[in-house]
């Protein structure tokens, strides 16, 4: 990151509900401020700012940085703020997890000071986009996730049955329906989250691929695939169901009209987030997870 020829501009979005925010931005502030950095903040952030802190919107003015001062709920949004703009996305843990977020709050001096330094890795991040192809074969605007797409009913609890076809060169192929509580189809990324809570596999976000998880399916006989990067999923919601919604990330949804079906693919957009030297998935899956704890003396 090219820090000598101009005013760095940092982009900041925070949890605003965290305790830890005030102390967390007072301290960005002290650091920025002391090495001539430019911030701005996220409009629901504006009450903690002063003169010198501008308005974050990245279509009237570019960052050269993004931070994510929260969990991974809000890395995930400023990461979808950030997709296709290759803007760098740094999260910082104010949660209690934190799977994506790079570092705990304590070492935000730190990390400011190795991204200015250029010590830090880039980490490309693939994600997901989902079409609606209405009855009469049009098609609506491409639906974005980096976590996650998840099918389900609006509203209560209740059965819906889907079936799924896979595209692999040109040839789709028929997988069958099943009746259950909905789909996740998610990224590498995703396969920590709310797939692997349905029983979905982890898988290291640098694999190609990307995972179709049935939630509570009514039969054994459909199981968590891990299908090629390339390849396409498409989901035809049976017997008419309705009130069918997809929701990207858990953040942003929308309805599925009757009739219609759902193409997922991978998206030629990607995000790009920052981890440091020493940092990788399987440290993470070990101390996040606590993967496989007690099992070494």
């Amino acid at each position: 990151m090219d820090t000598q020829s101009k005013t760095m501009r940092i982009g900041v979005l925070g949890h605003s509900v965290s305790k830890d925010l005030p102390g967390c931005l007072k301290s960005l502030f002290v650091f920025c401020r002391e090495h001539g950095l430019e911030v701005d903040l996220e409009p629901a952030l504006s009450s903690y700012g002063s003169e010198d802190v501008g308005v974050l919107s990245l279509d009237e003015k570019e960052v050269d940085l993004l931070i994510a001062l929260g969990g991974d709920g809000t890395l995930l949004r400023a990461g979808r703020l950030a997709c296709g703009r290759s803007v760098p996305v740094l999260g910082v843990n104010l949660g209690h997890l934190g799977f994506l977020t790079a570092w705990p709050q304590k070492d935000l001096a730190e990390c400011l000071r190795q991204v200015l330094d250029g010590d830090y890795i880039l980490d490309i991040r693939s994600m997901l986009q989902a079409q609606l192809i209405e009855e009469d074969g049009s098609s609506g605007e491409p639906l974005l996730a980096w976590n996650d797409f998840v099918i389900h009913k609006r509203g209560l609890a209740s059965v819906t049955r889907l079936g799924i076809k896979i595209k692999e060169g040109k040839g789709w192929h028929e997988m069958g329906s099943f009746a259950g509580d909905g789909l996740i189809v998610a990224t590498p990324t995703g396969s920590t989250a709310y797939s692997l809570s349905a029983g979905g596999p982890i898988v290291d976000p640098s694999v190609d691929c990307f995972l179709v998880t049935p939630i509570c399916p009514h039969t054994l006989s459909i199981r968590p695939m891990v299908i090629p990067g390339p390849s396409e999923v498409a989901v035809d919601p049976v017997e008419g169901a309705e009130d069918l919604v997809i929701t990207a990330d858990g953040q942003f949804g929308m309805d599925v009209p009757l009739g219609s079906k759902i193409h997922i693919m991978q998206s030629q957009t990607k995000i790009h987030l920052i981890r440091f030297p020493g940092q990788n998935f399987f440290g993470t899956l070990r101390h996040k997870l606590n993967w496989a704890a007690g099992s070494l003396s």
